[in-house]
């Protein structure tokens, strides 16, 4: 075998492209490949490889670099550089022994697992020794010990600086354990203070507080010494089994035998694994099954630990048996095993076997976590371990980092924030090379000034302003209105002078400064404010200053005279407490426009008329109307006259609208109701019926129907922005500040992408799983608790088009199986298939899969009164392993079928057997939906009047995707309505799912009514009666139409088919089979039917008659007291005694048939 690359002993300096070359023609040499490497080809022609993917997993990839850490699984001819931080499966995963891909750094004790347990060629693994500096690619590696299994490091990464830039450095602890010793490590301490640390966020959690390995080590060996002593004999009676990893716990191996003198036993392949680690001969571990009554067993032998710890005692009394013990003791060990409410550590016990669960974890716990992070305080903390962690700033991303909150430098972060806006703005102007350079180098010295900024000006105080680098006017009002772009309205320019002067002038440094001090600041304007008449304006504009076209020498001399002038109002105490204190960063600062018109504070109104900080995002411009598409709602308001006060015309609209939505009980969300209101001019009554009468304006989706989104909060204040008069200047709010912000947001939204906008939603991009793969049940979940919150059928539709339009573009063959979920059936109706599954099943299942107790489940159900709630209380208070494997829509759909059809002996534990199964593989809100789906109750609100146009709408809409021709949803208006009219249609003639979404999919935008036609042994879905308050309202319905009536037979409807094959069956107004009630209709039906119509379906009313008292039509509470059968069995006609029917006479099925 050929000998692996040390770092140590070759190289100091490498190019992981010129190893990655020679590593590859070695292995073309070897055993030549069917086809070249694409990075190969490109590095060998001296091309760049291609960009990193932009769904590549972001915690796997350190930045600006093209270094991948544990991302096997996601490798490709995008980098030749990946680093391997321990041997454990979860890491390596995507390593085969036909790897050609790159180059694999790592230690050089995983490097010698990877060569002889991987079979991974020599030529790509490059080992690197703990704490040595190796320069890769231009940065430094080093890799340092992660206190987690034999051969775990941590990968400290350092880029090569200069005198004008810090560099950049990140760590990445793949799977670690801290220690206080790593405090004192000097390759760990430089990096104090790094942009990034990717972090194991395994138990990043409170509740996970689990002791010390030192801790856990000494209860195993004390227990196993106390237990050997209690059964001291001639021969050893008690096995000893430890479960252990097929890496890792070697501590614990270790220490047992050192303590106990004692071998220990394990089996060939785990010697083989200790022998490459170098334990092989030293003592501890032997092959020999009688040399020790201690043995290494693997990871599942003594029980399932997932989702709780579930014991296997049976096979652990077949081991005791079969080597000869009367007793056993099993040790589990990991820190998930760790029970806080007990005293000490748990044990599970069942006659002469006995299970420890040791809380020893090769994992930080969460102390030790923050604790690691308050050592190195970096900038940012990347998790590496959760739920959506691929995502930088994923919701469970975000809410993990939540925990290190005041443990990073939020300083650094707020300097490099604002230091974003001042480059932003820098680039506008021709100097920016220049401005950027400079700002870099006071950015990198602004921390060690910090101590020495002042606290904000005292009043009275003047403020001269001594900066020696602005020589002129020019360079001071260049300055200052800088500095005021970044600053809210209402801070008064002796503020901005007295910040100017405390950071030398430096402009992120004043504004840092600011932002730490903000609440002082704003009590001092506030002061001046009410201080000054409302008719004065509080400070003096920028334009005051000298003329910028003097010479120099009176340029400084008009400033210096300008400066001394300035001078602060004295301060006053405010007469009234600050409604407008700022509380948190970010919120209102008193430039927020109140509701209902309201005029603002008066320092608002004679404050300082500029631009905030959120200039930096952009604001539209007058042309940027209707002519240019769909528009954008900002927070902007028109204003008359500079003055925050609604014109009357505002006025008299907004009254219009207050008016409209008390009318319809608040039912509608208000910007749907302003755009209603503009269609129909205002007119609150033609609204109102619009409205009520359920109009396609009123019930499409506000996407499809209008081009106008909002953006912003639901204020009052700003209802009628999307309205007619979007399209005047934007120019007149400059008071206030755009949230319109360029580009779409980077917070993620990846539960919530359903709820985008229609045109804004990614069917791809946006869905939670990728082409090929099984679509999850967990994209109908989120869709399912998105919908059960929202009130409006606009959005409803508009959500469930977008959870139809990711499954159209991924995953089309589970569209069919999606429909029937969403609409809580198994099969079509006149199927008759039900689940069979009673609440007492559902909680069995509950107990069983969540490991809570039965009469725990009764309880939280008498206090919510509904099992899916229920369930997902018992789930968020589970601690689970890993994540489950993802529960997929088309198992489900199958395995609900499967529940469906199990009947006979046993069947009650099958079907609770089957339900536990798919509870444990549920995931977020996904066993909510389910329990809701088992006790046939989904409680969202919609149903297949919902579901078929949302889905109808998603393959128009899908089908224009596929082209790239899609025009404006305006544009698409007409078709999309048609469409979904065409599909209700289509379903009152077919109801049968398993015919109309095939048609439907294969159709696409061609699909119409007469698509399908009528099939016998589908029943139709009836015309019902309606109740009316008698003929006055029959009249007024009918409005002067002429129209016929009969009596109304008092039976039970009945529609009766004969299919091809001859057979008859009959269905109820519910679509429900009966045929097995009615065996005297089906031989009446045969003796009076033609024989030439050999298919027909008749639509019918049985009613019950008295034979022997001349046909006398009887009661329907009579009829309804006949034998009801079974599925499975029918009553016979014999069976009938009292109460007949009757059905049509022959002339009047034929007349029937004809017309």
């Amino acid at each position: 075998m050929a000998a692996l690359r040390s770092s140590t002993t070759k190289t100091r300096t490498l190019t992981s492209s010129s190893v990655f070359l020679d590593s590859y023609r070695s292995y073309s040499n070897l055993s030549p490949p069917t086809a070249p490497s694409l990075a190969f080809d490109l590095l060998s022609r001296g091309s760049p490889l291609p960009p990193i993917p932009p769904d590549f997993p972001r915690s796997k990839l350190i930045p600006r670099t093209r270094f991948i850490v544990d991302g096997f699984r996601s490798a490709g001819d995008f980098s030749v550089s990946y680093f391997l931080s321990h041997f454990h499966s979860d890491h390596y995963a995507g390593l085969s022994p036909s790897w050609s891909k790159g180059l694999i750094f790592c230690s050089e004790t995983t490097a010698r697992l990877v060569v002889e347990i991987l079979n991974i060629l020599p030529f790509f693994v490059v080992s690197l020794s703990l704490g040595e500096t190796v320069e890769i690619d231009g940065w430094d590696v080093t890799a340092v010990d992660a206190n987690h299994c034999p051969g775990a490091v941590q990968f400290l990464f350092k880029a090569h600086g200069s005198e004008r830039h810090r560099p950049e450095m990140y760590v990445h602890t793949g799977d670690f354990r801290f220690r206080d010793s790593m405090k004192l490590d000097p390759t760990l301490c430089e990096f104090i203070g790094a942009d990034a640390v990717f972090l194991d966020t395994t138990y990043c959690n409170p509740k996970y507080v689990f002791p010390s390995q030192e801790e856990s080590v000494e209860y195993v060996v004390s227990t196993i010494k106390r237990i050997r002593d209690q059964n001291k004999g001639p021969r050893e009676s008690v096995l000893f089994l430890i479960a252990t990893y097929v890496v890792g716990k070697e501590k614990i191996l270790l220490e047992i035998s050192r303590r106990c003198d004692c071998l220990l036993h394990v089996d060939g392949r785990k010697m083989g694994i200790l022998s490459v680690l170098g334990f092989g001969d030293s003592g501890v571990f032997t092959q020999d099954i009688s040399a020790s009554n201690i043995h290494v067993v693997g990871w599942n032998l003594l029980g399932e630990t997932w989702p709780y710890f579930r014991p296997n005692f049976v096979k652990m009394k077949e081991l005791m048996t079969e080597r000869g013990y009367s007793k056993a003791v099993g040790f589990v060990s990991t820190g998930w095993m760790y029970e806080t409410k007990k005293d000490g550590f748990a044990t599970r016990v069942k006659e002469s076997l006995e299970i420890h669960l040791v809380p020893y974890s090769e994992h930080s716990n969460y102390e030790e976590l923050r604790e690691y992070v308050r050592f190195l305080r970096p900038k940012h903390v990347i998790p590496t371990v959760g739920m959506d962690v691929e995502k930088l700033h994923g919701k469970h991303a975000v809410a993990l980092q939540k925990h290190f909150a005041g443990l990073v430098d939020e300083t650094a972060n707020k300097h490099e924030f604002l230091m974003a806006f001042h480059q932003k703005l820098g680039d506008a102007d021709t100097m920016a090379g220049n401005d950027v350079a400079s700002n870099t180098d006071k950015q990198d010295s602004a921390e060690g000034r910090e101590s020495s900024y002042s606290e904000p000006l005292q009043s009275g105080e003047k403020s001269h302003l001594q900066a020696p680098y602005m020589s002129n006017d020019e360079d001071m009002a260049g300055g200052i209105k800088e500095l005021k772009d970044c600053l809210p309205s209402w801070v008064t320019q002796n503020q901005i002078l007295g910040l100017l002067k405390s950071s030398g002038g430096d402009i992120v440094a004043a504004a840092s400064h600011f932002f730490e001090h903000e609440t002082e600041f704003y009590e001092q304007a506030k002061a001046v404010t009410l201080s000054v008449p409302r008719n004065q304006n509080n400070c003096t504009e920028i334009e005051s200053f000298p003329s910028q076209k003097s010479t120099q020498g009176q340029s400084i001399c008009g400033l210096k005279n300008y400066l001394d002038n300035a001078k602060t109002p004295t301060r006053q105490k405010p007469t009234s407490p600050s409604s407008n204190l700022p509380k948190k960063r970010g919120l209102g600062t008193g430039n927020k426009p109140k509701k209902k018109g309201k005029s603002s504070s008066g320092l608002e109104s004679s404050g300082c008329k500029q631009t905030t900080i959120t200039k930096f995002f952009g604001r539209l411009e007058a042309r940027a109307s209707h002519d240019d598409g769909p528009c954008i709602v900002t927070a902007d308001r028109l204003l008359e006259n500079g003055n925050q006060t609604l014109t009357d015309a505002d006025e008299t609209y907004k009254q219009e609208l207050d008016q409209f939505l008390q009318i319809i009980g608040g039912s509608m969300q208000r910007d749907s109701a302003a755009l209603l209101l503009e269609q129909t001019k205002g007119n609150i009554d033609v609204a109102v019926d619009m409205y009520f009468s359920g109009s396609k304006l009123a019930s499409g989706s506000k996407e499809i129907l209008f081009s106008c989104s909002a953006h912003v909060d639901k204020d009052e204040s700003l209802a009628s922005s999307c309205t007619s008069k979007a399209n005047i200047s934007f120019e007149a709010t400059t008071n206030l500040p755009t949230l319109f912000v360029r580009g779409s947001s980077t917070e993620d939204t990846s539960i919530n992408n359903v709820s985008l906008p229609i045109e804004k939603y990614s069917p791809v991009e946006h869905a939670c799983w990728k082409a090929g793969q099984p679509a999850p049940y967990l994209h109908l979940a989120r869709t399912f608790d998105l919908v059960e919150r929202e009130k409006g059928k606009i959005k409803t539709t508009a959500m469930l088009c977008n959870m139809f339009r990711s499954l159209l573009a991924l995953s089309p063959d589970d569209v069919l199986p999606a429909v029937y979920l969403c609409t809580n059936r198994i099969a079509a109706d006149h199927e008759n298939m039900e689940l069979n599954i009673g609440g007492s099943l559902v909680i069995t299942a509950l107990e069983e899969a969540c490991g809570t107790s039965r009469s725990r489940i009764k309880e939280m159900y008498k206090t919510s009164g509904d099992f899916g709630d229920v369930a997902q209380e018992c789930r968020q208070t589970q601690s689970l392993l890993g994540p489950p494997r993802p529960l997929s829509i088309h198992n489900l759909f199958c395995v609900l079928q499967k529940i469906s059809v199990t009947t006979g002996a046993g069947s009650a534990i099958r079907r609770k057997n089957l339900a536990v199964n798919l509870m444990r593989s549920c995931r977020e809100m996904e066993i909510k939906f389910l329990v809701r789906t088992l006790v046939r109750n989904l409680r969202i609100g919609a149903m297949m009047k919902t579901i078929l146009p949302a889905l109808a709408q998603a393959v128009v809409l899908n089908s224009y995707s596929r082209t790239q021709h899609m025009g404006s949803l305006e544009s698409l208006k007409s078709q999309l309505q048609g469409i979904s009219a065409a599909v209700a249609e289509a379903y009152n003639i077919l109801p049968n799912l398993d015919l109309l979404i095939p048609s439907l999919l294969s159709k696409g935008i061609d699909f119409s009514a007469s698509t399908l036609t009528m099939v016998p042994g589908t029943p139709i879905p009836p015309m019902l009666a309606r109740i009316t308050n008698g003929v006055s309202q029959v009249l007024k319905l009918f409005q002067g139409r002429a129209f016929t009536c009969e009596y109304k037979y008092d039976g039970q409807r009945a529609q009766i088919h004969k299919l091809a094959d001859g057979s008859i069956r009959v269905f109820s107004r519910h679509m429900k089979e009966s045929t097995s009630r009615f065996p005297d209709l089906i031989h009446i039906i045969k003796e009076i039917y033609k024989p030439e119509f050999s298919t027909f379906i008749l639509d019918a009313e049985v009613v019950a008659v008295d034979r022997k008292n001349g046909c006398k039509l009887m009661s329907f509470q009579e009829l309804s007291s006949r034998e009801r059968g079974r599925k499975d069995s029918s009553i016979t006609v014999n069976s009938i005694k009292t109460v007949g029917i009757s059905a049509p006479s022959k002339e009047e099925v034929y007349k029937r048939f004809v017309s």
